[in-house]
Formats: C-alpha cells, sequence, structure tokens
C-alpha cells in the first residue's frame, strides 16, 4: 500500500486558490469522520493520504511556496504523518481553552504522549510511538500537539478489518480516559490498513 505523497499529487497555488473554499466542507466532514474525542481535553485526528495532501496545500496557500525546493520540503515534512498500512498516525490536541488552566494541566500531562494506547478486541493494547520527529516536551510541560504511531500485528490488523471493537485510551495519571472508537470512524480507519 504505501501511499506516498507525490508533486503531481498537488494542485498548483492558483489551481488550490480556485477549490479551497468550495472543497473545505468536504474536507472537514473527512478529518471529522477520522477523528476521536478522548476525554473532554483531548483529540486524535487520525491522518491519512486526503487529510494531510490537504494540510500541505494549506501551508503552499498559506506561506505561498511556489518554488520546487519549498514543495519539496513541505512534503518531507508532512508525507511521514500517512500511515503504510501497519499502522495508524494521528495528531494528537490537548485543549484548554482557559490559558491559566492549560499552562497548569500541560505542566500536569508530561509524557501523556506516551501513555496513548489502542486495544484491538481480543489483543493488547498498543501504545503510542510518539513525536519521532522532535521531542515537543520539556522538564516544565508537554506540548498541546503531539504527532502518535500505532503500530500493529498482523493479527490486530485482521482483526480490525474483520470488524472486532476498538478501545483508544491514555493511562496516564492526570488523564485517565478511553473510549470504544465508533463504527463509523472505525470503517475509516480499518481501510488504513493492510492484512
Amino acid at each position: 500500500m504505501s501511499p506516498t505523497i507525490t508533486r503531481d499529487k498537488l494542485l498548483s497555488l492558483e489551481a488550490y486558490a480556485k477549490v479551497r473554499k468550495s472543497s473545505k466542507p468536504e474536507a472537514i466532514a473527512h478529518r471529522k469522520q477520522r477523528s476521536v474525542q478522548l476525554g473532554e481535553h483531548m483529540t486524535l485526528q487520525f491522518e491519512d493520504e486526503r487529510t494531510i495532501l490537504r494540510q500541505i496545500q494549506e501551508m503552499l496557500h498559506i506561506e505561498k511556496i511556489f518554488d520546487e525546493a519549498g514543495i519539496t520540503s513541505e512534503i518531507e515534512a508532512y508525507a511521514p504523518l500517512v500511515p503504510d498500512g501497519s499502522n495508524w498516525k494521528a495528531t494528537v490536541l490537548i485543549e484548554y481553552p482557559d490559558a491559566h488552566e492549560r499552562k497548569r494541566e500541560l505542566a500536569r500531562l508530561i509524557g501523556v504522549e506516551d501513555r496513548l494506547f489502542v486495544e484491538v478486541e481480543g489483543h493488547s493494547r498498543v501504545y503510542a510511538i510518539a513525536d519521532e520527529d522532535l521531542d515537543r516536551e520539556n522538564a516544565e510541560k508537554t506540548s498541546a500537539v503531539h504527532f502518535a504511531r500505532f503500530e500493529f500485528s498482523t493479527a490486530q490488523r485482521e482483526a480490525v478489518r474483520a470488524g472486532a471493537s476498538v478501545k483508544i485510551g491514555c493511562d496516564h495519571t492526570h488523564y485517565p480516559a478511553h473510549v470504544t472508537v465508533a463504527a463509523e470512524t472505525l470503517a475509516q480507519l480499518a481501510g488504513d490498513l493492510q492484512p
């Protein structure tokens, strides 16, 4: 499977500008279908080729990047976030609207990204491999954004594709939470896995 983001899959700045607004509702709906709310303050947005292509197009549009080196740089930055058939990859957002609460909670949640897990029915938990590109926390706080990869065994992938239920959770001391993935979201995510 290994979907790859290549230059020829991207629209020019002009072409993207023409469809940006009209394609936005569909892009939002697709992303929503691939998102899981974990507790009150955390969302996992599971990436795929469509979400990453849109992200790259947005970056090129916002930054007005049109030269080959700049485009290649954006592709290289975001392409690793596309799942490759044996895993799910997610952008993890930790959201606290109040700035004081956010500061306090991000200090309490150091290491939270390593305590995220996926539990396929009948199998042991798969913990996140987080922030492979760079460390996103320090001694004072964790980041409000993390990137997580959940790597599955062949048996786990087959179980998900066969319709096993899946829970996503966190067993961090200060953020215990778990949720069963909704059927429509799980159908999307199951499509990311190869047998």
